[in-house]
């Protein structure tokens, strides 16, 4: 065996440990939660299902690849659910920084050329700059949205979720790259809303 493909097993055995990171979402029929590695998958599917709502300078080949690598880092640092804390552990310095460090680690197992590929891909969605990371963003918002919906409601009544904070910390991000796509999401989930205000 090549050391390359050595170092290629280390890594897709570390990977493996992403179907271990429960996330705050349930998955559809509210039974349990969804782990980072069924979230990845989704989220790859998504890319390819709704392609057709792709901005210009859209590559949805990268965005699939994007997705599919853009939750290895929650193998050393776990899952943020977006609502906790009120919303603001989920951008602090102190998370950023931990994630860049588990990127670093994680696909530095890899051999150099392809570890480097595959980070820089990484980086390229949490910048969330171009047009490719910026679909690729609106489509990570838009999963757990319709999955807390189809579950009646899921990780929103864990947090306590209103509907304007679910407008600004998930609505302006699905917008950004995908405005029909949220336009269609947010009438959804206005009735799911209205119902809970009048219990």
């Amino acid at each position: 065996m090549t050391t390359r493909l050595e170092q290629q097993f280390a890594f897709l055995l570390e990977a493996e440990k992403l179907k271990s990171v429960t996330r705050a979402t349930p998955i559809h029929d509210g039974s349990r939660p969804e782990n980072s590695g069924e979230h990845s998958w989704s989220l790859a599917l998504y890319a390819l299902v709704l392609a057709d709502q792709a901005g210009h300078g859209v590559d949805i080949s990268r965005a699939i690849r994007m997705l599919l690598l853009h939750d290895l880092v929650e193998i050393d640092v776990g899952d943020v659910p977006i609502h906790a804390q009120g919303g603001a552990a989920h951008d602090a310095p102190a998370l950023l920084a931990a994630e860049a460090a588990a990127a670093e680690r994680i696909f530095g197992l890899l051999p150099e050329d392809q570890g480097a590929e595959l980070l820089a891909l990484w980086q390229e969605f949490e910048a969330n700059e171009t047009p490719t990371a910026v679909f690729a963003k609106s489509l990570d918002r838009t999963q757990p949205v319709l999955l807390n919906l189809r579950a009646g409601g899921g990780s929103w009544e864990e947090f306590n979720v209103t509907l304007p904070q679910l407008e600004a910390r998930v609505g302006a991000k699905i917008a950004r790259g995908l405005p029909e796509v949220w336009q269609a999401v947010r009438a959804r989930i206005l009735p799911w809303f209205a119902a809970r205000e009048r219990l």
